[in-house]
């Protein structure tokens, strides 16, 4: 226990270390005197001038005014309708001046009025300095020079006040008969959009002045916009932050009284309303939406967010620590390791916790939201299952419950009777009667075999294994069945002829040769009474006949030589439908073979354990079977195994309730990470069709981009794998290193059909039990069996170009974005791989089918490879 406090304690510092350095502070330069002018619009938080046009009651104006008079002198407005045109008269009561505005550009009919509304009210309130005739009209084309300039003409005729026109600073120096028009230049400079770093926003903001007074001497200028976002996407070298907001606007400010210049701040408050001015539009006030001042405007300022998303974050570590290491026993190292990626993790998770009381959420945003925190959980989950895995194998004690890791046993008395069943389906013949020559081998003195074919009428399946086991003797037996039940059925009728004496059933699949010491030397281990079960791994002796097979058989070796290693640790393995020996007693007890699900054998381990019964495991190759003959076989196998799982978690998940005592808590965990490596297959497939409908909302409506703290998790979880299969091959698996690259393939192949198998058993549950082509029983189509995996691939490859070209502003949550579709898109291009691999293998293989030669015989085939 001290050694998990202590690794607990130093991953928790490092965490709370973490959040101290973002827990930054700034001292920016003071303000002694109040802001010149902040721009003003009155919208709260849901109101939107676009869609939803009202009377801002005059109370509401009076209220935020009177924040507002806080901290300036004056307010800028950019229209006079919505009742905007009551803030002159209200500013006026509180000492504030007013440069108001004419909002210009919708129509001809609403420029007339919003022109004639602002001489009116620049002649009825004193306190109006200065009046501007549209904003940024040029630059968004709505209305051309000449029509502007007549707008601003009529203007200057009504009123005694100063005229202008609100635009960028570019837009002055490429209109100098606009500058003519006007009284002074209004110019806006922002220093973010043109994508400068914080720390030069100032000096850019200072040498556009100068470059306008050079270009038109003599001219006043006033900086009718100058500010910068406290939340956002960064733009190019311009990254937003509330305390870099707060630096930028007061050292500027300072910088402008000491020299004089007249400005204006965009904007008071947040408008939420903005989201065409995309991430940042709604984070530009020095008050957010509810009128709270974001940075004080003397004195330190500092985020105040960080304590509080540091404790969340540190109590979720502890939570995932505690989670994940209480029923286990690790060494420093294990719980070190694991500790500090729970910690990474439980900080990713309080940042994505903490997004909706940074951000003002929108629709488009909840679900980007919503589903992101659904998909971090299992995530997660997985991730942590893999760490736990990966830092027990290469930090914790070597196997003790591994079958082989001690002294072998002997048997108490005389040999107990074994029956060995082989279920057999539409099987070659040739491999099964293999198999059946390897059995009469075995060194062990007292075992029947029971074949059973089932639901095979053809005779040349039949006939050959039945002659077979008439030439071994009457220790082979020969069923030739019809059964309902599948391999479970077709078992249970095997029961029904086992030999009375037999004490152990053993069960082999019709394609395995075995070792004539299996028996010899697992036998002895039913001495205790407690043990129900023993399994051997599975092996096959076709791995190094070609890629296909060799990648296939290196992705079966990683789990046999590292799962099943450490779930035997915790007495959790699973149950295989070969090479696998059950108490007769212990079968009987529990209601014999399944035949509710397709995953008879692994179902029948979980009753076994449920009632109270042991299991033992070696990793030692007793026997070999045979390799999926081709790529769609191999998806078939893994589908029933995902398939099955779902109909067995419907079957016993009540088992898995922290108040159910049937299994160990460390059982319980083995099965249920066990089941959400199923399940992260799924979910992965789904978060890639997700993302990939994300794209084009992007693209095309402009919506957010989903934040880092739910793309990084997917990298991290990538890494995490590769790391797991690469570290653990080399520690674990008894197969060349360069194997690894091709049973990582492998595996990541599969997730596809894995996805395909959860949601057909999420809606349906009786699909019938579909037999693996091994011994050149399948039949190769002309159809691509990886034809969805590479649509998916392909698009998500596309997606990930598209936004990489799309970025021209180098967005960093577009890039890692992008980065994610494109790890997304690799099990699925995985898929292709393995399929090219099976179609280069059939190229080299030159095949001459029997001819037939003009005298009328045949012409023996000849194969090369």
């Amino acid at each position: 226990m001290r050694i998990v406090l202590t690794a607990v304690a130093v991953a928790a510092a490092i965490q709370a270390a973490a959040w101290y350095y973002t827990d930054r502070s700034a001292t920016p330069a003071d303000l002694d005197s109040a802001i010149d002018y902040v721009s003003y619009s009155p919208y709260l938080q849901g109101e939107d001038p676009r869609t939803h046009r009202q009377i801002i009651p005059a109370e509401q104006i009076k209220q935020d005014l009177s924040v507002i008079a806080d901290v300036a002198q004056g307010v800028r407005t950019y229209s006079t309708i919505d009742g905007i045109d009551q803030v002159p008269a209200i500013a006026g009561k509180l000492g504030l001046n007013v440069s108001l505005g004419a909002w210009i550009g919708d129509t001809p009919e609403r420029d007339k009025a919003e022109v004639e509304t602002a001489v009116q009210l620049t002649k009825q309130n004193r306190n109006v300095r200065s009046l501007l005739v549209g904003n940024e009209v040029l630059l968004r084309g709505e209305r051309t020079p000449d029509e502007l300039i007549a707008l601003i003409n009529k203007a200057k005729k009504q009123v005694r006040v100063p005229v202008s026109t609100g635009e960028i600073w570019y837009e002055w120096m490429q209109h100098p008969k606009l500058v003519s028009a006007v009284d002074f230049l209004a110019v806006h400079i922002l220093p973010y959009w043109e994508g400068v770093a914080p720390d030069k926003a100032v000096s850019y903001t200072l040498e556009k002045i100068d470059l306008l007074r050079k270009t038109y001497p003599g001219k006043r200028i006033v900086v009718a916009e100058f500010g910068w976002p406290s939340q956002g996407y960064n733009r190019l070298d311009a990254v937003p932050g509330r305390l870099i907001q707060a630096e930028v606007i007061r050292d500027f400010i300072a910088e402008a009284e000491r020299q004089g210049i007249e400005y204006n701040i965009v904007e008071a408050f947040d408008q939420t309303w903005k989201v065409n001015e995309g991430s940042v539009g709604a984070y530009w006030g020095l008050f957010d939406a509810d009128r709270v001042a974001k940075f004080p405007l003397t004195g330190l300022v500092q985020t105040h967010d960080v304590p509080w998303k540091a404790a969340a974050g540190l109590a979720i570590g502890l939570l995932l620590t505690a989670g994940g290491l209480s029923f286990r026993r690790p060494s420093f190292g294990h719980a070190l390791a694991f500790a500090l990626c729970a910690n990474a993790l439980a900080f990713g998770i309080a940042a994505a916790l903490a997004y909706p009381f940074s951000h003002y959420m929108t629709f488009g945003i909840g679900v980007m939201w919503g589903v992101g925190v659904l998909m971090l959980i299992p995530l997660t989950v997985i991730t942590l299952a893999k760490v736990h895995e990966l830092a027990e194998v290469l930090f914790g004690p070597g196997p003790r419950r591994l079958i082989g890791a001690g002294e072998r046993p002997v048997l108490n008395g005389p040999a107990p009777m074994v029956s060995i069943h082989i279920p057999a389906y539409r099987e070659p013949a040739d491999m099964v009667v293999e198999t059946l020559n390897s059995l009469a081998a075995l060194d062990y003195p007292n075992y029947e075999v029971v074949v059973i074919v089932n639901n095979t009428p053809e005779a040349h399946y039949s006939a050959p294994v039945a002659a077979r086991c008439r030439e071994l003797g009457e220790r082979f037996k020969f069923l030739n069945i019809t059964c309902t039940g599948f391999k479970a059925g077709a078992l249970n009728v095997a029961l029904q002829h086992t030999a009375d004496d037999a004490a152990i059933i053993a069960v082999l699949d019709a394609d395995y040769v075995v070792e004539p010491d299996w028996l010899t030397d697992l036998v002895p281990y039913f001495n205790d009474a407690k043990v129900g079960l023993v399994q051997a791994p599975q092996d096959h002796r076709d791995g190094a006949h070609t890629p296909l097979k060799a990648a296939m058989n290196s992705e079966y070796a990683g789990f046999f030589d590292i799962g099943m290693v450490q779930r035997n640790e915790d007495d959790a393995i699973i149950t295989h439908g070969t090479m696998c020996m059950v108490r007769r007693s212990a079968l009987n007890e529990v209601g014999d073979w399944g035949t509710d699900t397709i995953c008879e054998d692994t179902e029948l381990g979980l009753r076994l354990f449920e009632a109270g019964y042991q299991a033992l495991y070696t990793n030692h190759r007793y026997g070999r079977g045979l390799l999926p003959d081709t790529f769609t076989a191999f998806k078939t196998q893994r589908f029933r195994w995902a398939y099955g799982a779902m109909q067995i978690i419907r079957k016993h998940w009540m088992h898995m309730l922290p108040g159910a005592r049937t299994l160990t808590p460390a059982q319980k965990f083995h099965f249920v990470t066990g089941w959400s490596l199923w399940l992260a297959d799924a979910l992965g497939t789904l978060a890639s069709i997700l993302n990939l409908i994300w794209v084009p909302v992007i693209v095309f409506v402009g919506v957010v981009i989903p934040t880092i703290a739910f793309t990084v998790p997917v990298l991290a979880a990538f890494v995490v794998n590769l790391l797991h299969c690469v570290l653990l091959y080399a520690k674990r698996v008894r197969s060349p290193m360069k194997h690894v690259p091709g049973a990582a393939v492998a595996a990541m192949s599969l997730q596809f059909t894995v996805a395909r198998a959860v949601l057909v058993g999420m809606i349906r549950d009786r699909l019938p039990f579909k037999r693996t082509d091994k011994g050149g029983n399948a039949k190769r189509g002309a159809e691509n069996p990886a034809l969805w995996e590479l649509v998916l691939g392909g698009l998500l490859v596309a997606s990930a170009i598209v936004l990489i070209v799309l970025n021209t502003t180098q967005i960093t949550e577009m890039t890692v974005f992008a980065s994610t579709l494109l790890v997304q898109s690799i099990p699925f291009l995985a898929a292709g791989v393995m399929v090219a691999l099976e179609r280069y293998q059939s190229r080299r293989m030159v095949v001459r089918r029997p001819a037939v030669a003009l005298s009328g015989m045949a012409v023996e085939a000849q194969t090369e490879s």
